[in-house]
């Protein structure tokens, strides 16, 4: 039971680093975007690092239950 649980935490933590990855990406180009306005392109550079943040953290997650699931 533990290991087909293990096993949707992997998938479930996959699909949220892949979308935290899609809107860090989204959040960079707003910041280098000269036509944005000052505010808009600081916070979508806090954005993208809080985005990058999420995404190694579900990375590590999605790791360990990955590996859980192997043992």
């Amino acid at each position: 039971m533990d290991t087909i649980k293990n096993a949707g935490n992997y998938v479930s933590d996959k699909l949220q680093s892949t979308t935290h990855g899609a809107s860090k990406e989204a959040n960079k180009d707003v910041a280098k975007d000269e036509n944005a306005g000052i505010g808009t392109r600081l916070q979508a550079a806090g954005d993208a690092i809080s985005d990058k943040t999420k995404e190694k953290k579900h990375d590590a997650s999605a790791e360990a239950n990955k590996q859980a699931t192997t043992h």
